[in-house]
């Protein structure tokens, strides 16, 4: 694939949007990783949804949600046509740059692959490995 001119990040709510931003995190995560779908798709109706475009074409995924301890980076996804093009640093700016003011909290599981991608935004790992889906994760919080 050439060199993507144009990457955008969205914040979506309307169901068409929702449904690429579905689509994209069930092919990565379900179809790729193999995910339990119900896994997947838990917290949907609580989390504030991204929409990534490369070039206008739906590239990548992510979602954030408050919990009882802060506020949740989740479900990062980029379709493995574009990764490698910088859309995964653009998803964190994005997604950091549109947190509420009052997130002094941030924190996130990171599978193992993309540690440094977070780390490069002040992410810090926190605790020991962990396992969830089947996958190995570290928490990391924001310092």
């Amino acid at each position: 694939m050439p060199e993507p001119s144009k990457i955008e990040v969205h914040q979506v709510s309307d169901p068409n949007e929702l449904e690429k931003v579905f689509a994209i995190r069930r092919e990565v995560f379900v179809e790729e990783q193999n995910c339990p779908p119900d896994l997947e798709v838990e917290f949907d109706d609580e989390s504030t949804h991204f929409l990534v475009t490369v070039d206008d074409e739906p590239a990548g995924a992510c979602r954030w949600r408050r919990t009882d301890k802060g506020y949740k980076l989740e479900r990062f996804a980029v379709l493995k046509k574009f990764r490698g093009f910088g859309v995964g640093q653009e998803m964190v700016r994005a997604v950091l740059a549109a947190l509420p003011a009052d997130a002094k909290y941030v924190y996130l599981h990171a599978q193992l692959d993309a540690v440094t991608l977070y780390e490069r935004f002040g992410f810090e790992k926190t605790g020991p490995e962990f396992e969830e889906a089947g996958i190995r994760h570290y928490k990391m919080v924001r310092s």
